[in-house]
């Protein structure tokens, strides 16, 4: 018996998935979540085997909730159109449902998932986050696990980001949260006009620079509104002086 998870605010559409799931007997539903928050809880107490997933819901969306579940069960996405969504699933999700859809196409999905059923999913939801990440709606805010807490830091609350081994730590005036993210990933999704890569292990937000000022040899060091003094390269000074036009 495989566990199922349905995770989609819309009250009929988690209907239509129950529905066209009794035609797989094999599957047992164990719950419904109609946020992401409660999807994160329910993943963390059922561990299932497969989820249906929205991506546009309130609060965090589906690629969100994902980026927070240490080990991410399979995922058929169902979902209304959304460009860097669809191009995501084609390059790296098992499936997608794109709404509506009837039985026949259901069926396919979970037969396609069945196919797939011993292979890693790991890496394949890695490289389709990434994708998905770029889309600009994705960009605009981090969402990171503080305990047993979510909590959604919109991108311009963010002073600095600063390699810390595996994660990345987001300084903000709350203090720092971490994100199991690399320094390329947030250099690559962030707008290059507001972040610079300052040196090979920070990200500086340029709005919180006040001025820079030298610092050994060919270094340089910005100097945060908060006074935090963030170090920057030689690379990075020339990155800073074209983005802020000195």
């Amino acid at each position: 018996m495989s566990k199922v998870i349905i995770i989609d605010d819309e009250p009929l559409a988690r209907s239509i998935v129950k529905e066209y799931l009794n035609k797989h007997p094999e599957m047992e539903l164990v719950q419904e979540c109609n946020d992401g928050f409660e999807g994160l809880k329910a993943i963390q107490q059922h561990e299932p085997d497969l989820i249906f997933l929205d991506i546009q819901m309130p609060k965090i969306n589906g690629f969100e909730m994902l980026e927070l579940v240490d080990q991410p069960p399979a995922v058929i996405f169902t979902t209304a159109f959304d460009e860097y969504a669809i191009r995501a699933f084609e390059a790296h999700a098992i499936d997608y449902l794109l709404k509506p859809f009837n039985q026949e196409r259901f069926d396919k999905a979970v037969a396609k998932w069945r196919d797939q059923k011993n292979t890693t999913t790991d890496k394949k939801t890695e490289d389709l986050l990434e994708t998905a990440s770029l889309s600009p709606s994705q960009s605009q805010r981090i969402v990171v696990k503080n305990g047993s807490k979510i909590k959604i830091i919109p991108v311009q609350d963010v002073f600095y980001l600063e390699a810390a081994d595996d994660y990345v730590k987001i300084h903000t005036q709350e203090g720092y949260f971490l994100k199991n993210k690399t320094m390329n990933h947030f250099e690559e999704v962030l707008d290059k006009q507001h972040f610079v890569r300052s040196h090979r292990s920070y990200i500086v937000n340029v709005q919180q620079i006040t001025r820079i000022d030298p610092y050994e040899k060919d270094n340089h060091v910005a100097i945060l509104r908060s006074g935090i003094k963030v170090p920057v390269s030689r690379g990075g000074y020339g990155k800073l002086k074209a983005v802020l036009g000195l």
